[in-house]
């Protein structure tokens, strides 16, 4: 089976009131680049999504292999980010994993635990010890063209809804699943927890 990681990066961050939180710095790089490189040590082709470039996120990206795609309709909302990165996906690709760049926690591990663990047909959402779901999301390919045709700022949570019957629940450790960080706030209150 073929995984490929997409990583939403394309939102305006307007919670950050000003600031960049995918360019937040997290253990010594910019937050996109280090999800990027977990992806990429996990063994898994990473797209990554962005802004229309120039742009600083893009730049963070340049020495990596992984394929950057502008997004010309972002302010859309995520489903714009998910159908540009579906429509870059390689031919033969059986799985697509779905992640936010705001999710510091998730690591090479889980992403890795996660392709390892999948079946190949079902969808697999990561999740908190407590079996809240979160992300990431790991979508078969007889679903992707189900999500290029995703609009608004909901994600993928209509395909979730519908398909519910195939959803499997994959536990992450600690808050992985489920720690995104939106604001300033967010962010003090994540580094007072000595976690970067």
């Amino acid at each position: 089976m073929s995984v490929t990681l997409l990583l939403l990066g394309a939102g305006a961050a307007s919670r950050m009131r000003g600031g960049d939180k995918l360019m937040e710095v997290v253990y010594g790089r910019p937050l996109i680049a280090r999800q990027a490189a977990a992806g990429l040590r996990a063994g898994l082709p990473v797209i990554v999504t962005l802004p229309p470039l120039p742009h600083p996120r893009g730049a963070a990206l340049t020495e990596m292999p992984v394929a950057r795609i502008e997004v010309p309709d972002a302010a859309e909302g995520m489903a714009a980010s998910i159908r540009a990165g579906v429509r870059a996906v390689a031919p033969g690709t059986t799985g697509l994993m779905v992640l936010p760049a705001d999710m510091p926690e998730v690591d090479a591990d889980d992403i890795r635990a996660m392709a390892a663990d999948w079946d190949g047909a079902e969808i697999l959402r990561g999740a908190g010890q407590d079996g809240t779901p979160g992300h990431p999301v790991l979508f078969p390919a007889d679903l992707f063209e189900e999500l290029t045709q995703l609009s608004g700022d909901q994600g993928a949570r209509e395909v979730l809804v519908r398909h519910r019957a195939r959803l499997r629940l994959f536990p992450l450790p600690g808050r992985h699943a489920l720690t995104d960080l939106d604001t300033p706030e967010d962010w003090a209150a994540w580094r007072t927890g000595g976690t970067a």
